[in-house]
């Protein structure tokens, strides 16, 4: 079972890319970019297991 603080950053995750492809369909393309960055994102915290979301998310008090 995850816990609270890997649900919230996969919520965070799956917010920032699905906020990308839609911007990216209505707006422009550029902000495709968005997309990308949390999908590097994400695969570097696997390999480091630093995760910025993290820090974010604690500082905001949300349960990290």
């Amino acid at each position: 079972m995850a816990t609270k603080c890997e649900s919230n950053v996969r919520r965070m995750a799956g917010i920032v890319v699905l906020a990308g492809l839609l911007g990216g369909w209505f707006i422009t393309s550029w902000i495709y970019l968005l997309t990308a960055f949390a999908g590097v994102n994400l695969l570097q915290s696997s390999f480091t297991n630093i995760c910025p979301a993290e820090s974010i998310l604690s500082r905001l008090g949300l349960g990290c």
